[in-house]
């Protein structure tokens, strides 16, 4: 289920072929999960198909969420860098002329996870270049606290 029109948007094309590979999974884009149902586990899916907008009811087990692939960062412009798509832009990634632009002031570079604005750090998938998986946001997290402490040292 992809509420866009295609997975290209938000997937590597090793999983897409993956799926589109897959005997056992239907695509189906431009639509929606508008309902969950079941009693002591997941029975029933509702669904709407975007083009139609007709509504379907089926019989799954399982449901696969796939989030952050669009950053609800918007919040955030005007306070740190972002790219273009709106992923926060941390440490290495952040050009001298962005750091000089948002007025960062540091005779250090930014640490690894801090963005453009000096003590404020980004982990997971809203942070430009990261993997994208959750293992390695529960890394960053944790890596981050070493960082606070450098950061609350200075």
């Amino acid at each position: 289920m992809v509420r866009g029109k295609s997975l290209a948007e938000s997937m590597s094309r090793y999983l897409i072929r993956r799926i589109e590979e897959s005997p056992n999974i239907t695509l189906h884009t431009r639509s929606e999960i508008v309902g969950l149902a079941g009693e002591r586990r997941l029975e029933q899916v509702t669904w709407r198909d975007g083009d139609s907008g007709t509504t379907r009811t089926e019989p799954w087990r399982h449901v696969f969420m796939m989030l952050g692939a669009v950053p609800n960062s918007q919040w955030l412009d005007g306070c740190v860098t972002m790219d273009a798509k709106g992923f926060i832009k941390t440490g290495p990634d952040l050009s001298l002329e962005e750091l000089t632009d948002a007025g960062w002031g540091r005779t250090r570079v930014p640490l690894l996870l801090e963005t453009s604005l000096p003590g404020v750090l980004a982990v997971g998938d809203v942070r430009a270049n990261n993997v994208k998986r959750v293992a390695s946001a529960v890394g960053e997290g944790s890596v981050s606290v070493s960082l606070v402490h450098r950061l609350l040292a200075e």
